[in-house]
């Protein structure tokens, strides 16, 4: 009996000095530059090279006529020239400008709609149906009504951009908020959060993964609808955007301009993840213990 004794005090101080070493371990370590480089950098570098040289080589295969695929070195003249011009970054910056800015416009309005929607019955009852089937409908078939409602100006390319986005945005909230846990709402009352103290301190952190996903997916909308916007309603007023700059090429049977067009939408679409959506979700992730390091 004392032997057991013994062993089970043993066993104790042991899970005692392992719990001690788990708190005094330092919480993660810096990675390495060599490390992130190989992991985060080549990858991507490894399949770009490798489309370019698939690209290459049906060129060089012959596989169709000259003027309906272009070669890379083509369109990186039309790359060069748009430099040498002066006009490539103003043509990205007009397009950019317009989506972020149509994207915050988006946010204001679908975050306290979808929180509107999500909290009060009558109201999902009555627009949640819509707002559905408005994420459904294609942004393109916006763009006619908004040039006759308002014309050729940014007006209307801001609104594609909000008939798009909000619905995403708005039904991207509610589905966060769908599966927050019950027991959170409970222990929010309890200690005095309702109301609006509640959707600010229980209900927005608690659905920030669904939110977050909505708003990739309002942001997605929102370039989409942009460049659907561009390439049919044109005006010297509006200067020249990508979606502008698409059309251009396909109205001068310009194969390596139309290349071009739709490389710089690409590049567009995953610098603004990489750069802002990509680090909140590692944010969002991280604070919730959920951020595995492999």
């Amino acid at each position: 009996m004392a032997s057991t004794d013994v062993s089970s005090s043993g066993d104790v101080a042991d899970l005692e000095a392992g719990l001690d070493a788990l708190d005094t371990a330092p919480a993660s370590s810096r990675t390495p530059l060599g490390e992130i480089l190989l992991r985060k950098v080549l990858p991507p570098l490894t399949a770009v090279a490798l489309v370019l040289a698939v690209w290459q080589f049906l060129v060089w295969a012959e596989v169709t006529e000259d003027y309906k695929l272009p070669s890379p070195s083509a369109v990186w003249s039309s790359v060069r020239d748009l430099w040498l011009q002066g006009e490539l970054l103003g043509v990205i910056w007009t397009s950019v400008s317009r989506g972020l800015l149509g994207f915050l416009l988006a946010l204001a309005i679908g975050t306290p709609l979808g929180l509107l929607v999500a909290r009060v019955r009558f109201v999902r009852a009555a627009i949640g149906p819509i707002l559905s089937g408005l994420q459904s409908l294609p942004s393109v078939a916006w763009v006619p009504p908004a040039v006759i409602w308002l014309g050729l100006n940014n007006q209307m390319m801001y609104a594609v951009i909000l008939l798009g986005a909000v619905p995403s945005i708005a039904n991207g909230l509610v589905s966060g908020i769908d599966q927050v846990p019950p027991l959170f709402l409970r222990a929010g009352r309890t200690m005095g959060a309702t109301g609006l103290r509640s959707a600010r301190y229980v209900v927005m952190p608690a659905a920030l993964p669904g939110y977050l996903a909505g708003l990739k997916q309002g942001w997605a909308f929102s370039w989409r609808s942009l460049m659907a916007a561009e390439i049919i309603a044109s005006s010297p007023d509006l200067g020249v955007g990508l979606g502008q700059l698409l059309e251009n090429g396909r109205n001068n049977a310009d194969m390596a301009g139309v290349f071009l067009a739709i490389i710089l939408i690409l590049i567009v679409g995953i610098a603004i993840d990489l750069l802002i959506f990509s680090p909140l979700e590692r944010w969002v992730l991280r604070g919730r213990g959920l951020l595995v390091k492999s």
